[in-house]
C-alpha cells in the first residue's frame, strides 16, 4: 500500500522520525524480505554484469575492503564476495543483519547507519549503495554522500542503484503484507549525478534499465 506525501501532509503525518521508522519497518519484514528477494539476481543478468564491472573497477583501483551500505539480507554482499571482492555489509536494521549473518555465516555484517558511517577515513577500496538510498530524504543526501566520499580511498569506485522517477510516497505495507512506514523516494539520474558532484565525486557512467530489481532502475558509477 502506498500513500502520497500530499495525503500525509493533509492527514497531519510527518517524516521527522524517518530513520527510526525505517529501522523498525525493516526489522518487521526482515525474514519475508530475505525470502522474497533471495533469488532476484538470478533473473537480473544486466545487474549481475554491472556488479561484475564494479568488482573489476575495485581490483583495478588496488582492491581492499568494499562496503555494501544498506545491505539488507546480504544477497549483494554475498554475490560480490563470490566474484572475488572483499565485501562486507552494513545495515540500519538489526533484524536484517541477523538474517544476513544466518544466511551467509562466512561474511561480515554489522549494524550501522549511512547517515553516520562508523568507518575510518579512506579505509575502503569501494562502496556500493544498492537501492538503499531510496529512503534517504533529499535534505540528508548531501551528508550521506559526504560520508561515502570520506571513507573511500582516492580513486576508489562508488556504485549506486536507485528507483527512477520524480515522486516520493510512503510505503505502509510490503514484503509479505507486513506493515511498513517508510518513504520511497524516486529520483532522476541527472539529479543524483548533481548531488554526487556536489559531494566531490566524478560521475563516470549513468544508465537506466528495467529488470527484476526495479521496473525503472537508475545506475551511477562514480569515483
Amino acid at each position: 500500500m502506498w500513500v502520497s506525501v500530499v495525503e500525509l501532509l493533509c492527514s497531519g503525518m510527518s517524516d521527522q522520525d524517518w530513520l527510526a521508522q525505517t529501522r523498525t519497518s525493516y526489522d518487521t519484514v526482515a525474514a519475508s524480505y530475505a525470502d522474497m528477494l533471495r533469488g532476484l539476481l538470478d533473473d537480473s543478468p544486466y545487474e549481475r554484469a554491472l556488479l561484475a564491472l564494479f568488482a573489476e573497477q575495485v581490483h583495478a583501483a588496488g582492491g581492499g575492503p568494499v562496503a555494501d551500505v544498506g545491505c539488507g539480507s546480504g544477497r549483494i554482499t554475498a554475490f560480490l564476495h563470490g566474484i572475488g571482492v572483499d565485501a562486507f555489509g552494513i545495515d540500519l536494521s538489526p533484524a536484517m543483519v541477523e538474517v544476513a549473518r544466518r544466511d551467509f555465516p562466512g561474511l561480515r555484517f554489522k549494524v550501522g547507519s549511512m547517515t553516520d558511517l562508523d568507518l575510518a577515513d579512506g579505509s575502503l577500496g569501494g562502496l556500493l549503495a544498492w537501492y538503499s538510498l531510496i529512503h534517504i530524504p533529499d535534505d540528508e543526501l548531501g551528508s550521506v554522500l559526504g560520508h561515502f566520499r570520506r571513507v573511500l580511498r582516492p580513486g576508489a569506485p562508488l556504485l549506486l542503484g536507485f528507483h527512477v522517477g520524480d515522486e516520493s510516497k510512503l510505503k505502509t505495507q510490503g514484503y509479505g503484507g507486513h506493515p511498513m512506514n517508510v518513504y520511497v523516494h524516486r529520483r532522476q539520474p541527472s539529479r543524483m549525478a548533481g548531488w554526487l558532484a556536489d559531494a566531490g565525486f566524478t560521475v563516470e557512467a549513468q544508465m537506466t534499465l528495467s529488470s527484476a530489481e526495479s521496473t525503472s532502475g537508475g545506475i551511477l558509477f562514480a569515483r
